[in-house]
């Protein structure tokens, strides 16, 4: 699904309604917007971008591994030394 649009004034963006509703997203969500390297502007809800970084970290992590649990205990070795 392609269509042009028109940059108005302030630099908005007006994304076509049926693109909206495809990509689920209504007045006052946050978006998230990204130049690719390849010039291009990506423009996702943020409950995708954050979606995407879950799975990133989730690759990243062994299983049965709590980044909650080690930050937490970090924070406490901080606190302590202090």
């Amino acid at each position: 699904m392609a269509q042009a649009v028109k940059i108005i004034e302030g630099g908005k963006l007006v994304i076509p309604a049926a693109m909206r509703r495809a990509m689920g997203i209504g007045r006052g969500d946050t978006v998230v917007v990204e130049l690719l390297p390849e010039g291009e502007l990506r423009v996702r809800p943020l409950a995708a971008a954050i979606r995407e970084a879950q799975a990133i970290v989730r690759e990243s992590v062994r299983p049965h591994r709590s980044l909650a649990d080690e930050l937490m205990r970090e924070r406490k070795q901080d606190a302590a030394r202090e």
